[in-house]
């Protein structure tokens, strides 16, 4: 069975007219646009990882920025330090995020910690992590570490050194291949076990389902896709702070995305990111252009957008639109 099954005929064709629309996009679009699609991607990418947690397997991650910061933080180190190339180290984050993922499940599903108490732990892990980062000399405390930028690397792309074009065929295919995964994960039994979990629990485990290992394996997949992402994040832009990445706002960022373009599902993240991405880059040009510079102006005209799409759309603009398009398998 396809791992794309529940999208009808349309919808496949659509996806497929959307994928090399977005191939061919660098032939047209301009240096800004690139950034804003990289960008796009990026979150959603991001958006994938923490659905696993939360929309797949239920459970309340409010600090992923912790495994991205782990993941950017040790590539990078890895890079500037020892001169050990990013691929390397990518693996070498996922290995640091997957253990600090795993601590934080042991303890939250062990004990049975759950709900909002498991999000306030996820928020701990992170701000433990940001303050440490904050006095260690090897990450450069809070003045940051900065990744070397060398004319001679310009086309290093073994080295993730390259111009716009290298980084967003990269963060293309990091969005789509987190797509690829999700789908084959939710169409396998640890993906059913996820759903099972997430509706009741204890229904669950009444059906023998190992719901600790169950759980653990959600927890140790999506720290480790964040950790990616976070490599991604370090050589794109060359610079790491402590109060930047490990922050909640980013933990925030990233579950905008899921959270308004649809739970749960595959599309959503991709959609929400989509959405809220040009928003946020389109209140900055309007505010600006309109003479708007008090602090939070956007904020506010942002969170304005957000009630908005939430009132029209609760369950998601995914769902709704998949309903209104009649995307949906009969």
């Amino acid at each position: 069975m396809s791992v794309f099954a529940p999208l009808n005929g349309r919808a496949k064709l659509l996806l497929a007219l959307f994928v090399v629309g977005l191939a061919a996009a660098p032939i047209a679009a301009d240096r800004y646009l690139l950034s804003v699609l990289i960008l796009i991607f990026y979150f959603a990418y991001l958006g994938q990882a923490w659905n696993i947690m939360m929309g797949f397997a239920g459970q309340l991650s409010l600090g992923h920025s912790l495994y991205v910061g782990l993941g950017a933080y040790v590539a990078a180190a890895l890079w500037t330090k020892f001169g050990i190339g990013p691929w390397a180290g990518m693996f070498a984050g996922m290995a640091v995020a997957m253990a600090f993922g795993a601590a934080i499940g042991w303890l939250g599903f062990r004990f049975g910690i759950a709900g909002v108490y498991f999000a306030l732990l996820t928020i701990a892990f992170a701000e433990f992590t940001r303050i440490a980062f904050d006095h260690m000399d090897w990450t450069g405390r809070a003045g940051g570490l900065f990744l070397p930028v060398r004319a001679e690397q310009a086309h290093q792309w073994w080295n993730l050194r390259g111009g716009p074009l290298l980084f967003y065929y990269l963060a293309l295919a990091l969005m789509l291949g987190a797509l690829w995964l999700c789908a084959t994960l939710r169409a396998a039994r640890i993906g059913h076990y996820w759903l099972a979990v997430r509706e009741d629990e204890a229904a669950a485990r009444a059906l023998g389902i190992d719901v600790f290992a169950v759980k653990m394996k959600a927890v140790l997949i999506s720290s480790a896709m964040a950790a990616v992402g976070g490599t991604f994040y370090a050589f794109y832009y060359n610079n790491l702070f402590p109060a930047q990445i490990f922050d909640m706002s980013r933990s925030i960022e990233m579950i905008l995305a899921p959270i308004v373009g649809g739970l749960g599902t595959l599309i959503g993240p991709i959609l929400g990111a989509f959405i809220l991405t040009p928003l946020g880059e389109g209140l900055i040009a309007a505010t600006e252009e309109a003479g708007l510079s008090a602090p939070g102006t956007k904020a506010v005209f942002y969170g304005l957008a957000l009630m908005a799409i939430v009132w029209v759309a609760p369950s998601g603009v995914w769902p709704w639109l998949r309903r209104k398009l009649g995307l949906e398998t009969p």
